[in-house]
């Protein structure tokens, strides 16, 4: 049921691009005094790079946990769950890092990207892959495909209009 392989093949690369939701973990570098951050992440925003490296648009949301865990020890899991009637699960575990959007990096990322990335994105997030793991879903439950919710692009509208967006992005980064 479960199989483990160093890096994507063309069919994993094919089942992360047809799912509309994935999921990332970080973990903190105190677990006794914080916790372990799981996010879902939706919107087109994932990019396989390579069978070794993907990158996804990061869009602000309730903190940056993610980053803040990354700069601390790099540790990084991906989840993509199968909700349809092929069920599989696949995580990639590897080394993230949390990447500006005008650094170096992260303006040839953007290139790369292209219709990814909207005026919204934060930053970019990483994943140096050094595992990846499949295992059946089949306890995963059928779920149908609605759209997706505008709520998050509708607050980064408005907050960019009022300047609120710009103070929130440079408070995250600034902390980092």
């Amino acid at each position: 049921m479960a199989e483990t392989f160093l890096e994507l093949d063309k069919r994993l690369v094919n089942f992360i691009k047809a799912q509309k939701i994935f999921f990332v973990a970080t973990a903190p570098d105190d677990l006794k005094n914080e916790y372990v951050n799981l996010s879902p992440k939706g919107y087109d925003t994932l990019m396989v790079l390579d069978n070794k490296t993907v990158v996804y648009a990061d869009y602000p949301g309730s903190g940056n946990e993610t980053a803040t865990h990354l700069r601390q020890n790099g540790s990084l899991t991906m989840m993509f769950a199968s909700f349809d009637k092929m069920p599989m699960i696949l995580r990639l575990y590897g080394r993230g890092e949390a990447v500006a959007l005008d650094s170096s990096l992260g303006e040839e990322l953007k290139e790369k990207m292209r219709d990814k990335i909207s005026p919204y994105v934060r930053q970019l997030i990483l994943l140096h892959i050094e595992k990846v793991k499949t295992s059946c879903g089949y306890g995963v439950p059928l779920y149908q495909y609605a759209g997706d919710r505008e709520n998050l692009i509708d607050w980064c509208k408005k907050a960019s209009i009022t300047g609120k967006i710009k103070k929130y992005m440079g408070f995250l980064w600034k902390g980092l």
